[in-house]
């Protein structure tokens, strides 16, 4: 059988349930404004805490401000242990477009952004968030001594870095410890597998967005693949499950934050952590998006 997907690993100076929550959701439409209901953005989050989840991730330019606004509002004063993440390095404009937002004092400035609308004194991490992948190293090394700064000063307990190439992340550890890489990774899109090969030898938390794909097209050809509908129904599972479950069968490092604004799917999410994969299956599952 495959290791427990119910066990905890490291994400700086928390041990966390490897099954999170990502917030990115929970703002409106294009990650815009408010939820369509409230109540129920509020809902899912009390509802993550009683199930376990002491892992969260978010970001200012959710909203922008509304994921940080709404996670205050439902959880705080807020449980022990809970690990708040959040990442810098882009904003959105007046209009809604996503800009750079990386000199080192804007990302500092992000960094406390959060920490305001949050109403927290520290982040567990938060993530360096790249756009660009041919980002200069003098830049990113600029960057990068940002959150270590803010680390030292105690405002954050540890430095991700997300959106990154397998350069950056060999690059990064060579100036300073990283707690997290955050990519987007998936049974369709496995073009993060060097970092997390690099993540697991290191022992770094390896945080998958997007993990059941990044587009609809994507999305489908995961939960309609045979071998994912057959396994599913094998255990009487469903095939959102199945791929969430192959996600923390695969490492022991790997934590999930699935998002969504409803309760009755967070439960599902939650129940991927229940679902023991034999060994063959996640061959099957890995062979079958090769």
């Amino acid at each position: 059988m495959s290791p427990s997907t119910s066990d905890r690993h490291r994400l700086a100076d928390k041990t966390v349930w490897r099954v999170g929550y990502g917030a990115m959701r929970l703002a409106g439409d294009g990650l815009q404004g408010p939820p369509l209901d409230r109540g129920e953005a509020l809902a899912v989050l009390r509802a993550a805490i009683d199930a376990g989840v002491d892992h969260i991730d978010t970001a200012q330019f959710y909203g922008p401000g509304m994921a940080n606004e709404l996670i205050q509002e439902a959880l705080f004063p807020y449980p022990e242990g809970l690990a708040l993440v959040s990442k810098v390095g882009v904003r959105r404009d007046e209009s809604g477009h996503m800009m750079l937002w990386d000199d080192p004092d804007q990302l500092r400035a992000g960094i406390e952004e959060n920490l305001a609308t949050l109403g927290i004194e520290q982040l567990t991490a938060v993530n360096l968030r790249l756009v660009e992948n041919a980002v200069p190293d003098a830049r990113f090394i600029d960057q990068l001594g940002a959150l270590t700064a803010a680390r030292d000063e105690g405002l954050i307990a540890g430095v991700g870095i997300s959106n990154v190439s397998l350069a950056h992340l060999q690059r990064a550890v060579e100036v300073t410890d990283i707690v997290c890489v955050q990519n987007a990774y998936s049974l369709a899109d496995r073009t993060s597998e060097p970092l997390l090969i690099e993540c697991i030898a290191r022992d770094i938390a390896f945080v998958p967005f997007f993990p059941l794909g990044g587009w609809d097209a994507q999305r489908d050809a995961i939960l309609s693949n045979p071998v994912v509908t057959a396994i599913a129904a094998r255990h009487g599972a469903l095939p959102a499950q199945v791929a969430l479950a192959w996600l923390l069968a695969i490492a022991p490092n790997v934590l999930l934050i699935a998002g969504t604004t409803s309760c009755g799917h967070l439960a599902e999410n939650l129940g991927a952590a229940d679902l023991a994969l034999a060994d063959d299956e996640i061959a099957s599952l890995t062979n079958a998006f090769s």
